[in-house]
């Protein structure tokens, strides 16, 4: 067992299985006293290791966050470092892979951060991280900024389809001159039969030519390599290969394959056949662009296979076969290569020392056909390519044509021989003779065969090439006859010394005897290549010439060869040739070296070593005299220019490498320092010297000569005239400093050139010379130059000074350092002046410095440290806050530096935008990337003081004003710098590295504030206030909060550089309580900082600086008596940072325990900071669950919270607080549209306000200084028109009142009060003829732990949206909660589930029936009408009173049906009581919020019989209501009423009111209830009236009926009759006043006289229905019953009849039509008081009563009458509930005016489709076919409406 902790949480700790536990090798670090453990494992592999886990857990993230293009991204990357982790762990990688691997595996790590947002990873240029302990500040600056340009090169190759994981080795191959391929050929599979040889080379298509040696491997017959011992070891490396090569639009491999044996396979006779003959067999073709190219990764153990293509016909040449290859691949039949392949980087040494398990002194070497890029020194080369082009030859007298074959030999002028010096192709021993591939019977052969002739350089004059040609026959007999029937030559070099130029050569073709052919004599004198005039003097040449030699020429044949020749020491051209070999004519010397400028450039580099060592030889044999010297001096300084060109920069190194191994001109350096003492001498005195500029140039080489001559010259000579020398280099250098005195005009540019090449030569002379010596010629240099001149190139050269060797020394920098800082003073102080270039110069060379001393190697740095902290800090520092105020030094630049800023961008840029836009974005930009640097640069400096130099700088202040200004200066700038880091935020390392600095600084700069600034003599406030601002910035600032970051990147930040936060808060407390007396000044301005700091989630740190508060109150108490600033503060901050993400549950609890247990030791102070402590408590609570729910979906708990806070500040009376999150409420409900709750919220507002002229406090940020009567003016006009919005008409008019009061009769502007009364009668006609629907409300309690404080175990009422269902409301709110568990009971839930952690909701919604619906109950909550006073007792219209029965409502009820006593099955009505609950809200709704909570409940019960009462006054309300509406308009459809008269007349299910009188009128039950006497009376009564008012329907009915439903009509007559018969034998007769039909505008008082005894439920509040049966619910609640009496509803007045009793009349209501079914639920939201009529009640399938809601429209607009002139009163139809019948839509809406009222939506019509029966079948043609005159066609909804008979 092991004893251990989790690494991704150290916490948990305990004991684990050894069987689980890999051990793994340590290393162990002393820092100190602390032991650093780190794993031995390989750094990269930990790297790869940490990066899996921190992307691991991001993956998951995005995952579950959905986004499905970036998960599979990160996947992706993540397989692939894992497989390389795997490979790296494996330790079997040669170094070549090795270092490949690590490239690609930082490349992935680092574009993986970057597309994760991670953070930036810096490293060296092995790919290693740097270590910010042992990296200077300025080295690390520049990673960054490296790192980040090369991760943006990634990712712009990632996104234009470059495979990221190979854009390093891409990289690196654009980066190298030289590159190689390596090609393995594993197997060639091909049907030949006979031996055969492989020609492999590179081969460009677009240009049709072969651009490398040929790669050459002979192949048995067998089957395997002729050679057996070269199985498995067919190595090639193309080599040589340049950046031109690659540049090449395509590059193939090809491979001609040529057959050795008989002429043809196919001959089977048996005579004996010629073999050995080389015939053309077939080619393979593969593109290898990319791979050579690096855009594909190639594995070496990866093999392709590349298909043959075989020869079809004699005409198909191999070189032709390549071209037709390239253009369309054909079918190989599995016949071809099998190849490994591999791009490497370098020339062949290198690639040998870096790739030595492929690369071998056994791996054959093909080189490119010409040079490469860089010649090296040494590298001796004399090949000649030579390729067989074509020819054509004539038959003569054969009957065929000629089967050529072309034999090559290389000759001296001898006729001899020269063994071995054919080569056919690398990897192939040298051959003496050359034959070519024959063409069967073809007259114009084209062989494209290439092979090198190798001759040594010596023999090359006396070579020359034989070329013979001889017909070849298949058959042997015949061919041993054949001889060579013409020849051709050629000479290698011309008679002056040149070689055979490159390109194409047409040879003369000689015929004659075989042997004569042979001889030399008879040839060699002979012109070898034709002209264009041979061609028509071939005879007189063969005249002449036969008798000569005895050879012909035959002008029918031709033969073309091409060749090129590379070598490095025979040269093309006449005047090269003539320099190198001046010794032959030494009259032409001054000629030649004139002449050598006009020699191409690439000859002269070709043969660079060879011109060099002429140059020098001649300098040294005329070392006597100085003839030759400028010449000599010129061509140098040519050769030098060249090679500076880009064209020829390869071949630096080359010239270097020459100087350092083959330079051997010991008196050289004399003459070249005599001639350019010289030339600087001329120039300086302002003569013309055409050479100096491009001296001056060269200057670098020049002194390279210069040096290694003299050091040749000591080695020779033991040291020999040094002083001499000395004394020469420094007269070369008064000469340079002549030139930079000299004020010439013509002098300038050869000043800029000294200034920009001088530094170069140091690194050379510092070998030969005295260092301090030259420092000091150096610092003449510099100082002659006149202080005002030339100083963008004094600091540019300064800079390259200061990387060169010399800087490094210590007695160098004594004497160059404060040069150079009185330099970086003037030009840094400076910095709003001048271009920006010379700028960015200066801050560069001190960087540069800065980065020399931070080296280990520096020695002693101290003085020079405290050189530049002194002259340069202040200036640094005034230079980084001068940079940070943009808008200064936008106007300050000079219109050069606009130029040259834009100059410099529109070169890296796409500039958007123009003009002033364009030069302010610049400036914006370059301004950013400048002042990162400078405060790199500060960082540097601070980095690299230590407490000497920090104690010797504050010495330097002369008096305590100017180190107080320097000190705030200091914190001002640090307080920026954290709270803006000039540097990305992903560059963490810099950041932190920074941060660490400052700390240092700060802590510093503190000390010496406590020595200097502490007494009340000296104390300073503001740089006390400074400090504390400071570190509280510096503590709180983002980089340091580990809370937030990842557990990987916290753990390296913690081992880096520790908690930093903690240092800095231990030190703030120490200071703040060295403060004394002094407190009090910084309270309550320091009350805000240290509260954001102690808010940090850091325990330690936490109780550390808690007691600073305690500190502070009792500082302000013992001042003031009380400490009401530091409350209030306090109070205002803590608001703000908790909101902003500060503080917790924790910290809560340690303010309350700390600030207490403080308390406890000073008992005066204890009740207050109790009081205190209790306020700061209560606040927290809310402000945190304010927070919690901020960053949730659910916006009503934000809401409820906002409420909560506001409340909270309302009581504690802190307004400004309270207005904020008033405003903060309202912003919530506009966002979710509740535009009435946004009115009432700024109506919270406006009350604070009065109507007078005195200012009011700017409350918000954005508020503009006016007075309270503006403000109050303006907060009305929003709420009107948020009340407008939310269709609250009435409360806008009481608000426009008010204004209109104030427009009237206060401030008498009659322009808006016109305006004003406007709005006031648009709103007043909206309040007629508008339909509002009205809202739902809905019950909901929250049981159990698991919620938030503010609703745990509560129960709210929520007022429901416009059409909102029940369903949608419980949705959504089950979403916000989706772990709650919704409870199955009706009852209030117990202390278990009130205590339980689950969330449990209840939910009672206000429309629903009881029903059952996936195991929710739910219950009907109604809003309980309050009628207002100014509208009791008065004849009110329904749209107004409608208004009230859903708005201003602080009561609501729901209903249960429950059983007492004997339930009879045959009839339930007698045993269904009903059992109400009320709820009280704390508030009215609609208000602030869309619910409030329900503070008390009361319980009520409804008998059976009452709720029977209630039955029956609806069922009169409805059909006097259905009269009423249809005596007013004629054009409503006779469905709707027909349905409810016979519903009631033939009952045919729920069997009418005979179940009333089963259960009530029974002797029984009067007997058993004799106190229900008077109620049984009523219930008879209603039962009697409701006969005349079927009468009158019938009737009326009767008048509208059409012929169609005549039966049906007559049908109801006489079911009416019999009831009627019924029902006055046994309840009496009643009868109702005769009524005029005619339309009048007012109620008739002949109806209110009896409307109370047709409808009104004397002595009882009924309502609710009750169940009938057991399988039927209640589907709607009714009034409850209420303790008290209550006004009279809406509806209704009172009005006394002729025996003088009160008696109550219903209005008219409007015609509003209803809200439609929802689905199994039905909603009503009308509540009646106790004297109302009940709204519409609705029926199950299960009760009699049925009737159509859906009514069609009028045709006509103008067949509709103003509803509101009616005579008598329109009263909405209410629907007929039997006791306990399930719900029913209400009958026979009526359509509104369509001139007074608004079109109802569609959705507000309803129509039941379950009914079914007679009525639809009679009334279904007659409505859908013919509608009547005037009327509109039936609604198709009501064609499948009927009813049960």
């Amino acid at each position: 067992w092991y004893k251990g902790y989790l690494t991704r949480n150290k916490d948990r700790k305990g004991a684990f299985p050894a069987n689980f536990v890999e051990l793994k090798e340590v290393i162990i670090e002393k820092r100190g006293n602390e032991e650093v453990v780190t794993s031995a494992e390989m750094p990269l592999v930990k790297e790869v290791t940490t990066t899996l886990r921190e992307w691991g857990s991001i993956w998951k993230h995005l995952f579950v966050g959905n986004k499905k293009e970036r998960f599979k991204q990160v996947q992706g990357l993540m397989w692939d470092l894992m497989e390389w982790r795997s490979q790296l762990l494996s330790g079997t990688l040669p170094g070549d892979e090795f270092k490949e691997l690590k490239q690609k595996v930082t490349s992935k790590i680092d574009y993986g951060n970057k597309i994760l947002e991670l953070d930036l990873v810096v490293r060296d240029a092995d790919g290693n991280i740097l270590d910010p302990d042992n990296t200077s500040v300025i080295s690390l600056f520049r990673a960054h900024e490296e790192a980040t340009t090369t991760i943006t090169e990634r990712i712009k190759e990632e996104q234009s389809n470059v495979q990221m994981d190979h854009s390093g080795v891409s990289a690196r191959i654009q980066s190298s001159p030289t590159h190689s391929l390596y090609v393995f050929v594993r197997n060639f599979v091909c049907r030949i039969g006979e031996e055969s040889e492989l020609f492999m080379s590179l081969y460009d298509p677009i240009k049709q030519m072969i651009i490398s040696e040929n790669y050459l491997v002979r192949w048995g017959d067998k089957g395997f390599p002729k050679d057996v011992e070269m199985l498995n070891n067919l190595k090639v490396v193309f080599t040589d290969l340049g950046n031109k090569d690659l540049n090449r639009e395509k590059i193939y491999l090809i491979c001609q394959i040529v057959r050795v044996g008989r002429m043809d396979l196919k001959d089977t006779s048996t005579k004996k056949f010629t073999t050995g003959l080389r015939r053309p067999f077939a080619v393979a073709v593969m593109d290898i662009s990319d791979i050579i190219k690096g855009k594909m990764e190639c594995d070496e153990e990866k093999q392709y296979f590349i298909p043959v293509h075989p020869v079809l016909a004699e005409n198909d040449f191999l070189h032709t076969l390549l071209n037709k290859v390239t253009a369309s691949r054909g079918d190989s039949g599995g016949q071809g290569l099998w190849v490994t392949m591999k791009a490497l980087v370098g020339d062949i040494v290198q690639i040998r020392k870096e790739y030595p398990h492929l690369v071998d002194r056994s791996t054959v070497v093909a080189r490119k056909l010409g040079f490469p890029e860089i010649i090296m020194p040494g590298d001796i080369r004399n090949d000649i390519y030579l390729t067989l082009h074509s020819g054509d030859f004539d038959k003569y007298n054969k009957t065929t044509q000629k089967n050529v074959e072309v034999i090559m030999l290389v000759c001296d002028e001898e006729g001899k021989v020269v063994p071995n010096a054919i080569c056919l192709g690398a990897g192939d021993q040298p051959v003496s003779e050359y034959r070519s591939v024959i063409y069967y019977q073809i007259k114009q052969p084209r062989w494209m065969e290439t092979f090198k002739v190798a001759i040594p350089l010596e023999e090359m004059q006396r070579i020359h090439l034989r070329f013979m040609f001889r017909h070849r026959s298949s058959q042997e007999s015949k061919d041993k006859s054949e001889k060579n029937f013409a020849m051709a030559f050629v000479r290698l070099m011309k008679e002056d010394g040149t070689v055979l130029k490159d390109g194409i050569h047409d040879l003369v073709v000689f015929k004659g005897d075989s042997k004569r052919m042979e001889d030399v004599s008879s040839y060699l004198s002979l012109p070898s290549e034709r002209s264009h005039t041979d061609v028509h003097k071939g005879s007189t040449l063969m005249r002449n010439n036969s008798s000569v030699g005895g050879l012909s020429v035959s002008s029918r044949d031709t033969f073309i060869i091409s060749t090129l020749v590379c070598s490095t020491k025979l040269t093309q051209n006449v005047g090269l040739l003539g320099l190198l070999k001046w010794r032959t004519r030494p009259e032409l010397l001054k000629s030649n070296l004139q002449d050598l400028k006009l020699i191409d450039g690439e000859e002269v580099v070709k043969f660079l070593q060879d011109t060099l060592d002429a140059l020098f030889n001649i300098m040294m044999e005329h070392s006597q005299t100085d003839d030759y010297d400028i010449l000599v001096f010129d061509a140098l300084i040519y050769i030098i220019g060249l090679i500076a060109d880009r064209k020829f920069q390869h071949f630096n190194t080359v010239l270097e490498a020459y100087i350092k191994q083959h330079f051997s001109a010991t008196l050289a350096y004399k003459k070249l320092m005599s001639v350019l003492k010289t030339y600087l001498d001329v120039s300086s005195r302002g003569e013309a010297c055409e050479p100096i500029l491009r001296t001056l140039k060269a200057l670098e080489y020049i002194f390279k000569f210069i040096v290694r001559s003299r050091m040749l010259y000591s080695q020779l000579y033991e040291g020999k005239e040094q002083a001499e020398f000395e004394d020469s280099l420094k007269g070369l250098f008064e000469s340079i400093n002549n030139l930079m005195k000299s004020d010439f005009t013509t002098t300038l540019l050869q000043q800029v050139a000294a200034l920009k090449y001088l530094p170069a030569v140091l690194q050379d002379i510092e070998t030969v010379f005295d260092a301090k010596l030259l420092s000091k010629l150096l610092y003449d240099f510099y100082t002659c130059i006149p202080p005002d001149k030339l100083q963008k190139q004094k600091v540019a050269s300064m800079t390259e000074i200061v990387s060169s060797h010399l800087f490094q020394k210590k007695e160098c920098r004594d004497i160059l350092l404060p040069m150079m800082l009185k330099e970086l003073s003037g030009a840094l102080a400076d910095v709003g002046d001048g271009p920006p270039d010379e700028r960015r110069s200066s801050v560069e060379l001190l960087n540069k410095i800065l980065e020399v001393l931070s080296r280990k190697n520096a020695g002693d740095t101290f003085q020079h440290i405290q050189d530049i902290v002194t002259s340069l800090l202040r200036t640094i520092n005034r230079t980084v806050i001068i940079m940070g105020r943009e808008h200064a030094l936008i106007v300050s630049f000079t219109s050069f530096a606009f130029l040259q800023v834009l100059n410099h961008i529109e070169q890296n840029f796409d500039l958007l935008l123009v003009g002033q836009q364009v030069v302010l974005y610049v400036l914006d930009y370059w301004l950013e990337t400048f002042r990162s640097r400078v405060v790199a640069c500060m960082t540097a400096i601070l980095s690299q003081m230590d407490d000497r130099h920090y104690s010797s700088y504050i010495e330097t202040f002369s008096g305590t004003s100017d180190l107080v200004d320097f000190l705030m200066e200091t914190f001002l700038l640090f307080k920026d710098l954290i709270g803006k880091h000039v540097y990305p935020s992903d560059w963490v390392t810099m950041i932190m590295v920074q941060n660490r600095v400052f700390l240092r600084a700060i802590n510093t700069f503190a000390d010496t504030m406590n020595h200097k600034f502490l007494d009340n003599n000296n104390f300073e406030v503001q740089l006390w206030n400074n400090y504390f601002h400071l570190a509280v910035a510096f503590i709180t600032q983002d980089s340091l909060q580990l809370q937030h970051f990842s557990p990987t990147k916290r753990n390296k930040i913690l081992a880096k550089y520790g908690d930093m936060r903690r240092l800095i808060g231990f030190a703030i407390r120490d200071m703040w309580y060295k403060l004394g007396g002094n407190k009090i000044c910084f309270i309550p301005g320091m009350v805000g900082p240290m509260l954001e700091m102690t808010l940090i989630p850091e325990e330690e740190l936490r109780r550390a600086t808690i007691p600073i508060f305690f500190d502070m109150m009792q500082c302000e108490n013992n001042h003031k008596g009380h400490f009401k600033k530091f409350e209030n503060e306090i109070i205002l901050k803590l608001d703000h940072e908790v909101e902003g993400g500060g503080g917790d549950v924790r910290y809560m609890e340690l303010l309350q325990t700390i600030l207490l247990e403080c308390a406890q030791e000073c008992p005066p102070l204890l009740s207050e900071v109790r009081n205190f402590v209790s306020l700061v408590t209560g606040l927290l609570e809310r402000l945190l669950d304010y927070r919690t729910v901020m960053s949730d979906d659910s916006r009503n708990n934000r809401m409820s919270c906002t409420v909560n806070l506001l409340n909270f500040y309302k009581d504690i009376n802190r307004e400004g607080m309270y207005i904020r999150y008033l405003y903060k409420l309202r912003d919530l409900h506009l966002d979710a549209e509740n535009f009435t709750e946004a009115a009432y919220t700024l109506l919270l507002h406006s009350k604070l306000l009065k109507w007078s002229d005195d200012q009011c406090a700017p409350q918000l940020d954005y508020q503009t200084p006016q007075s309270q009567r503006q403000l109050k003016e303006t907060l009305y006009s929003t709420i009107i028109s948020y009340f407008d919005q939310g269709k609250m008409w009435e409360e806008a008019i009481a608000l426009c009142k008010e204004l209109a009061y104030q427009y009237e009769m206060e401030v008498f502007d009659y322009e808006l009060l016109g305006e004003n009364l406007k709005h006031q009668a648009k709103f007043y006609e909206n309040i007629m003829k508008i339909l509002r629907p009205k809202p739902d409300y809905f019950a909901v309690g929250y049981y159990g732990c698991g919620f938030p404080q503010f609703l745990r175990n509560k129960v709210f009422i929520h007022r429901g949206k416009e059409y909102e269902r029940r369903e949608d409301f419980q949705s959504q709110l089950m979403s916000q909660f989706p772990s709650a568990v919704r409870l199955n009971t009706t009852t209030m839930p117990g202390d278990d589930i009130k205590n339980s952690p689950l969330q449990c909701i209840l939910n009672y919604d206000s429309t629903s029936i009881c029903a059952i619906l996936h195991n929710i109950q739910c219950f009907t909550v109604q809003p309980v009408l309050e009628i207002p006073p100014h509208l009791r007792n008065k004849p009110v219209p329904d749209q107004i009173i409608n208004f009230y029965k859903s708005n201003y409502v602080q009561r609501f009820q729901y209903s249960r049906p429950v059983r007492k006593g004997k339930v009879d099955p045959d009839n339930e009505f007698a045993s269904m009581w009903i059992e109400r609950t009320t709820f009280f809200t704390a508030y009215k709704l609609p208000g602030i919020l869309r619910w409030f909570e329900a503070t008390s409940v009361s319980h009520t019960t409804v008998s059976p019989l009452e709720n029977a009462i209630e039955t029956m006054g609806n069922t009169n309300e409805k059909i006097l209501t259905m009269i009423n509406q249809y005596q007013c308009d004629e054009t409503l459809p006779i469905n709707p009423l027909s349905m409810l008269l016979n519903g009631i007349v033939d009952p045919a299910v729920m069997g009418g009111f005979a179940k009333y009188e089963k259960a009530f009128f029974i002797d029984e039950y009067m007997q058993e209830h004799p106190e229900d006497k008077e109620k049984l009376n009523r219930l008879k009564d209603l039962i009697a009236w409701q006969i005349p008012l079927l009468g009158r329907g019938i009737a009326l009915h009767g008048k509208r009926v059409t012929d169609d439903l005549r039966p049906f009509h007559e049908r109801m007559e006489e079911c009416f009759k019999q009831l009627k018969k019924k029902v006055e034998k046994e309840y009496g007769v009643k009868e109702l006043p005769e009524m005029d039909e005619r339309r009048s505008t007012r109620p008739r008082s002949v109806l209110r006289s009896v409307r109370q005894s047709i409808c009104s439920l004397a002595g009882s509040e009924c309502g609710t229905p009750t169940k009938l049966h057991p399988d039927s619910v209640s589907s709607d609640s009714a009034v409850p019953l209420s303790p008290t009496s209550l006004p009279r509803s809406s509806g209704s007045i009172s009005v006394v009849d002729d025996s003088g009793n009160e008696v109550e009349v219903k209005l008219r209501k409007s015609k509003k039509r209803k809200k439609q079914g929802r689905s199994s639920m039905i909603f009503i939201s009308e509540e009646k008081e106790r004297t109302s009529t009940l709204d519409c009640k609705r029926l199950s399938k299960k009760q009699e009563f049925r009737s159509d809601t859906n009514l069609s429209e009028p045709s006509e607009e103008g067949s509709l009458a103003s509803i509101n002139s009616r005579s008598l009163p329109t009263i909405t139809g209410l629907s007929l509930t039997v006791a306990n019948g399930s719900e029913e839509i209400e009958s026979a809406r009526i359509r509104r005016d369509s001139k007074s009222m608004s079109v109802c939506l569609p959705s507000d019509r309803t129509s039941d489709r379950r009914s079914k029966g007679v009525i639809n079948l009679l009334f279904k043609s007659r409505l859908s076919s013919k509608p009547e005159d005037g009327k509109a066609a039936q609604d198709p909804a009501s064609e499948k409406t009927s009813t049960h008979f």
